[in-house]
């Protein structure tokens, strides 16, 4: 019988730095209706990545070797070079946030693909937190719906599989020898960038025109939002259990909905409230598992399965400002 116990004070504070990270993707709503262009979704991505991804390779000094240079490229695509662009289209074509609902499954596809690649089989008490937190997340995001667009909800459903994929073959393949999280960071959102690079330029054209505003936030969105946060994320990732990691994704769209009540003068309803108890519980929840699987071996990375949910949540926040910008 597989017995189950909570994380050890070590791995208490190594999930609560992770944390961090989809705590600051919560903010990524307000930054961008507030302070970036309005419709330049994959501009957006693109400074987002590849400088932050540019910038940790300047630290870390380390390349990849050999058979690493395929896997950070195919790593990079799932985890920011499609993940952004699907999330993006997504976010557009679906109404509230029915993107959110579709992208907070990730734990289940999560949990199905270690079983298959990793051989290791969910609990219920897994399963049962995933539900959980997906209906946690509807209720803070979901408002009334209009018809749904079936190439966003395939564009959500392709983002989330995307990124579980990139978290499952991460924990799989481990990370080089002498290689650290920064290095491993630095690959992955180079590669993502420089894949989002030219369908930025073939799709929206030349860069806008920036102002300070602009230019303040998306260096808050590279340096703190990205390179740190991703860092994090991806540290996290390589010593703890992948759902362990993307169960902490209901963070994000929460962080999103306080960040909107306190700085943006959003209402929360009652049953708002209610799904941010469910999800959150269902959060601590997912950090409980199988004795023997609290610390990973090797090294591995996720990104933005977290993120997803946010943005997903609010279709605004992929770049188009509201009708009254908030002094």
């Amino acid at each position: 019988m597989t017995t189950e116990r909570p994380a050890p004070a070590p791995a208490a504070a190594l999930i609560a730095l992770t944390a961090l990270a989809p705590i600051s993707w919560g903010s990524t709503y307000a930054v961008t209706t507030e302070f970036l262009p309005p419709d330049r979704p994959l501009f957006t991505g693109l400074m987002r990545a590849l400088p932050a991804g540019l910038l940790l390779l300047a630290l870390a000094r380390v390349l990849p070797r050999g058979a690493w240079w395929w896997k950070a490229v195919v790593l990079g695509a799932l985890n920011i070079g499609a993940f952004f662009p699907l999330l993006f289209l997504s976010a557009y074509r679906l109404p509230g946030g029915m993107a959110a609902v579709v992208g907070s499954v990730g734990p289940l596809f999560v949990a199905g693909l270690g079983a298959v690649l990793l051989g290791q089989r969910p609990t219920a008490r897994t399963l049962l937190a995933g539900v959980v937190a997906a209906f946690g997340v509807s209720l803070v995001v979901l408002k009334a719906a209009g018809a749904l667009d079936a190439l966003g909800v395939l564009a959500a459903l392709a983002s989330t599989v995307s990124m579980s994929a990139g978290t499952v073959l991460t924990k799989k393949w481990g990370r080089p020898d002498g290689v650290g999280p920064l290095a491993l960071t630095g690959w992955q959102l180079t590669a993502g960038g420089l894949l989002i690079a030219p369908l930025a330029l073939l799709v929206e054209g030349a860069p806008p025109a920036l102002d300070g505003r602009a230019v303040g936030g998306y260096l808050y969105l590279a340096l703190a939002n990205t390179a740190v946060a991703y860092w994090l994320w991806f540290r996290g990732i390589g010593r703890l259990a992948a759902t362990q990691v993307t169960f902490l994704g209901p963070l994000s769209p929460l962080t999103a909905a306080i960040v909107g009540w306190a700085a943006l003068g959003q209402a929360l309803t009652p049953v708002q409230v209610a799904g941010m108890v469910l999800a959150f519980g269902a959060t601590v929840a997912g950090q409980v598992v199988p004795r023997g699987r609290l610390v990973a071996t090797g090294g591995g990375s996720s990104s933005g399965l977290a993120e997803g949910r946010t943005l997903g949540a609010l279709r605004d926040a992929v770049g188009r400002r509201p009708a009254t910008r908030r002094p």
